[in-house]
């Protein structure tokens, strides 16, 4: 693996930093508060091209490797855990299992509209009683004529309210089948969810589907065959939270640096003192450790490597990456002291965005199931 960015690669990395300083880090304690961010910055990613990375050029995509996309992620991350969060599910988990999987009417139905910033993707797996067990999902998907009628609740759905078209996962007498469904349909209902400990500017809903109807036009792939539509979404859709996880950790060293040299105690910048460079320091090495597994996992996914070696790789990055976030961003709120308990300074978001970094696309303790079994070959959840 080849660690210098190739021109392609870093050109990617600064149009991104350089959006995410001029457009984004402005507003995101605005946007925090009122729990929203402008939408307005949807279709200027759009623009940028940043929505449609790996998407085939003819659908309004952009020709990029994953580890450009991994770059671009991290970038956003960076700037809002909220605006990444809306690429990483409207792109990576929607857009590119359309462009999988789909067929060349849904591909030219949705893809151009969410390359562009148009329109936004949501990805309703996830219920009130079905997390890290997917597979136990019970909305169902039952035949009528030629149409479905889906019915059921998804929870915790990011972009939900916000959306055009959703990805909804369905038991049907095959198997859990995925459909594209427009939240426009009758009887699809998205109602959003407040109170959140992070992630406030992001809209994320209760979905509740009653009797959804859907041409059989609408089914992604075969009938029965959605668990691996979505469990193949997540593993590479883990490297994209890894990424963002490296984005939120690296801004909260960046602003514990910056503070440390302008805090004065004791007579001189706190940044003199060990202990303080010891925080630093920690936190330094974790974040270049977690960058690193999240290149690595990209460049295997760049690959095709076999999906178990892939999955392990994704699940490493998305496990250290979630939990250097929260250590390092406490670090920093330890480094800024009082100060990053309250909002005027960024730190106390950073920790608040990264800690359900370590929950969804899969809690820390899966990841370390999925890596235990890669080791052991035994399978902990069934034995």
């Amino acid at each position: 693996m080849d660690l210098q960015l190739n021109d392609t690669q870093a050109a990617f990395r600064e149009m991104a930093a350089n959006f995410v300083d001029a457009e984004i880090v402005p507003h995101v304690r605005e946007w925090d508060r009122r729990e929203e961010v402008d939408l307005g910055v949807v279709e200027k990613l759009g623009a940028l091209g940043f929505l449609g990375l790996t998407i085939p050029e003819e659908y309004g995509g952009v020709e990029a490797d994953m580890l450009s996309y991994a770059l671009v992620i991290e970038e956003l991350g960076r700037g809002d855990s909220s605006v990444r969060g809306i690429v990483s599910v409207s792109l990576g988990l929607v857009a590119k299992s359309i462009a999988t999987h789909g067929t060349p009417m849904q591909k030219q139905r949705w893809l151009p509209r969410l390359t562009s910033g148009q329109a936004i993707g949501c990805f309703a797996l996830t219920e009130p009683e079905s997390g890290s067990d997917a597979g136990s999902l019970a909305t169902r998907a039952r035949r009528d004529g030629d149409d479905w009628l889906l019915s059921g609740q998804k929870m915790f759905i990011t972009n939900g309210t916000w959306a055009e078209v959703a990805l909804v996962f369905a038991r049907a007498e095959e198997g859990v089948t995925a459909f594209l469904v427009p939240t426009a349909t009758p009887g699809f209902t998205a109602n959003t969810l407040h109170g959140k400990l992070g992630l406030r500017g992001q809209a994320t809903a209760e979905l509740v589907l009653e009797d959804v109807r859907v041409p059989d036009s609408a089914r992604l792939g075969a009938a029965g065959k959605g668990l691996g539509i979505a469990l193949g979404a997540l593993t590479k859709g883990r490297i994209s939270v890894a990424a963002g996880a490296v984005g939120v950790a690296q801004a909260a060293l960046t602003a514990a640096v910056r503070y440390a040299g302008e805090r004065v105690q004791f007579g001189k910048p706190i940044a003199a003192h060990q202990l303080v460079q010891e925080l630093l320091a920690e936190s330094a090495v974790e974040v270049e450790a977690a960058r690193l597994l999240t290149w690595r996992a990209a460049e295997l996914a760049e690959r095709g490597v076999p999906r178990e070696e892939l999955a392990t790789a994704s699940s490493m990055a998305k496990y250290h990456a979630g939990e250097t976030a929260v250590r390092v961003a406490n670090n920093a709120l330890q480094v800024f002291g009082g100060y990053g308990y309250i909002d005027e300074y960024p730190v106390g978001k950073y920790l608040r965005d990264a800690r359900v970094l370590t929950l969804y696309e899969g809690t820390s303790q899966v990841q370390k199931l999925i890596i235990g079994r890669s080791l052991t070959g035994v399978d902990a959840l069934t034995g």
